[in-house]
């Protein structure tokens, strides 16, 4: 019965994003859609994203810091901060960030609307719900889950610098070089690639548990929950398959 299920609820999701990416080129696009959407998904999202990466940072210097000392190697703190934070942490924590705030907050409001059926208003008028509700959401994810994990990237290098240089004394030059000496351009683009395809995740999955969401107040917090769990799975899963991937393209 659990595999039924997977697989009607596969082939729905999926059928959900064929949609989605035939609305993304079909006219019009209703440009202050996206605009909201990215103003949600980006500018409301920066605060938490701010304080999340640049403890990430520090914490990530502090431990790199007490392994690194016992081989004489301090100075490379900076390489292991920044490295980590481009290609995984930067990328996947923003993008679980993001289906805790996003991807929570879409299915709650689109299963709101569907079980208050607002969403057959929108077919009685002609309107198509995924082209009017679900496409402006994915075109603002693509836009601001890159420029998100760029911000969380130099926060988190900052939050590292921080530690390196005012708390364990290297050289502020020194640790600079390190960094921009290991850290290349390819490493920012395996995090950069990772968050469009969990941006595409957070919104899908949002979308698609909201659309069918059923049974009055109950029925939205589960989707709420699902939504945010799946997502933060499917993110997981992906973030493996795409490193794989792409080290092997750098390869």
């Amino acid at each position: 019965m659990r595999v039924k299920y997977f697989l009607i609820e596969t082939g729905q999701i999926a059928l959900l994003l064929s949609k989605m990416v035939r609305g993304m080129f079909s006219p019009p696009l209703k440009a202050k859609r996206i605009i909201a959407q990215m103003v949600e998904i980006g500018i409301n999202t920066l605060p938490i994203a701010a304080i999340m990466a640049i403890f990430t940072g520090m914490v990530l210097a502090v431990q790199t810091y007490y392994q690194f000392k016992k081989v004489g190697m301090e100075m490379y703190i900076g390489t292991v901060v920044g490295a980590s934070m481009c290609m995984e942490l930067g990328p996947v924590l923003t993008a679980i960030i993001v289906a805790g705030r996003v991807g929570s907050s879409t299915a709650a409001e689109l299963g709101t609307m569907k079980i208050t059926e607002q969403i057959d208003a929108l077919r009685t008028m002609a309107v198509d719900p995924v082209k009017y509700l679900a496409v402006p959401r994915l075109w603002a994810a693509l836009i601001m889950l890159p420029i998100l994990t760029i911000f969380t990237d130099f926060i988190g290098m900052f939050g590292g610098y921080v530690m390196g240089v005012y708390r364990y004394g290297i050289k502020s030059a020194l640790y600079i070089d390190r960094t921009t000496w290991f850290l290349v351009p390819w490493d920012m683009l395996n995090g950069l690639v990772k968050s469009v395809f969990f941006g595409i995740i957070i919104v899908v999955i949002g979308c698609h548990k909201g659309f069918v969401a059923q049974g009055g107040a109950e029925g939205v917090g589960k989707a709420t929950t699902s939504a945010v769990v799946t997502a933060s799975i499917l993110i997981l899963v992906f973030d493996y398959f795409l490193t794989v991937l792409l080290f092997i393209n750098r390869g």
